[in-house]
């Protein structure tokens, strides 16, 4: 969303810290072992580009040959934001990045190539037709937003999460509203051709409904937002929240690892890399908890930079620096997402190719191993070992080499990438 988050806030937690896995099962990349890699198929000023969906389209071809698997597509219907993040008429797919026609189109040629394409659901609140809450295409009355909401007209149960003033809190809680959303993400499947979820503001309800929501649309792929505060000097409690939110959803979506966003800028901003390493010698964020449902990530259209373009810049990471987060994600474990504006707009595509390429090359999934062999103030340094082979990388100012019998795939200032 568009909420700015405070880095470096506290988080207190009543329960123990630790990995409660889900035993669920998820059909698809979240089972583990997945090579996925997505490509975020816009940022905060895509709108400015009409139609949008047409510059998408354009690259599908190119897409498909740097060795993204899923683009992740904005909010595709009528919004009173042009962004798409205030829904309003479900069932209508015109909006600021183009028609319904030009989005099917767009959809149509990725899965020419072989690309998946991920809808944002944005399904926590929603924007009256005319006024406050005269829902239509679904209609709903003052039953559907939860009490205590701004609309002092709401009557439905109370808030299963955090507030979000700008719109109407949907009551998850109705069995009509459930029914209809429902209904809506398969018409999305089966009409516009979406493939699977990445659902906004997940704080905003309970994640036992994206769950059901899941297991009533079998999407290919699914992913959370769940952004909360970040403290620093102590993570577990961050991506503690994170592997909850998971559990919550039966094990039915991944979710964005905004604690390897978190401790990654600031290693390479201050040169603290020991933060990557956690006590029990695995990688700190998310990743190092439950990485076959963990979605890494650099920057996206709410935390990047709004200069040279793009982004909100609620969160971004250090612009000068931006090579060196991608060759640590797309090295480890997790689902990498590539910003579009990093991709496109910064001139940095052959050099994140180069590391997508590497990665397939050596079979280097979402549950691979990681060996970090330096953590320190100076440097970072991690073996993975894929399925056909392993990747090492190197990150900071300091000197590292994996040793004989490796060969370099790509390098810039600060880091570098070889395989074996």
């Amino acid at each position: 969303m568009f909420a700015k988050k405070v880095f470096g806030g506290m988080l207190s937690l009543s329960w123990a810290l630790g990995l409660v896995a889900s035993t669920a099962a998820f059909a698809g990349p979240l089972d583990g072992n997945s090579s996925d890699v997505m490509l975020q198929g816009f940022h905060w000023r895509s709108t400015e580009t009409y139609p949008w969906w047409g510059v998408v389209q354009g690259k599908a071809s190119d897409i498909k040959a740097s060795g993204f698997t899923m683009v992740w597509f904005p909010p595709s219907g009528d919004s009173a934001a042009k962004e798409g993040y205030l829904p309003r008429q479900l069932y209508v797919q015109n909006s600021s990045y183009g028609t319904d026609a030009q989005l099917k189109s767009a959809i149509g040629s990725l899965h020419t190539y072989g690309v998946k394409a991920i809808a944002d659901i944005v399904v926590n609140h929603r924007v009256g037709t005319t006024n406050w809450a005269d829902f239509t295409n679904p209609t709903w009355g003052s039953w559907s937003v939860v009490k205590g909401d701004e609309w002092t007209s709401a009557t439905g149960n109370y808030d299963t999460g955090d507030g979000f003033s700008a719109a109407r809190d949907l009551d998850h809680t109705n069995g009509t509203v459930q029914s209809d959303l429902k209904g809506w993400m398969n018409w999305l499947k089966s009409s516009i051709g979406y493939d699977g979820w990445r659902y906004d503001y997940v704080k905003g309800y309970g994640g036992s409904y994206v769950g059901g929501y899941n297991s009533a649309t079998v999407p290919y792929f699914s992913v959370g937002e769940l952004w909360t505060d970040l403290n620093l000097n102590d993570v577990n409690p961050h991506r503690q929240l994170i592997m909850n939110w998971i559990n919550a959803t039966g094990g039915n979506s991944g979710a964005f690892d905004f604690t390897t966003k978190g401790i990654l800028q600031q290693a390479v901003q201050y040169n603290e890399f020991w933060r990557l390493k956690a006590s029990d010698g695995k990688p700190q964020g998310a990743i190092g908890w439950w990485p076959a449902k963990s979605v890494t990530f650099i920057d996206n259209h709410d935390t990047g930079p709004s200069s040279p373009s793009g982004g909100q810049n609620h969160w971004p990471f250090p612009s000068d620096k931006v090579m060196q987060g991608y060759a640590y994600i797309l090295t480890h474990p997790g689902i990498p997402c590539v910003y579009w504006v990093h991709f496109y707009d910064w001139g940095h595509a052959a050099a994140i190719k180069s590391l997508i390429a590497a990665r397939k090359e050596k079979g280097v999934t979402s549950t691979s191993a990681v060996s970090i062999q330096a953590a320190d103030t100076s440097k970072y340094a991690a073996i993975i070992t894929g399925n056909s082979g392993s990747l090492a990388m190197k990150i900071g100012y300091g000197s590292w080499s994996p040793g004989t019998g490796w060969t370099l795939v790509n390098s810039g200032t600060n880091w570098a990438v070889w395989k074996k």
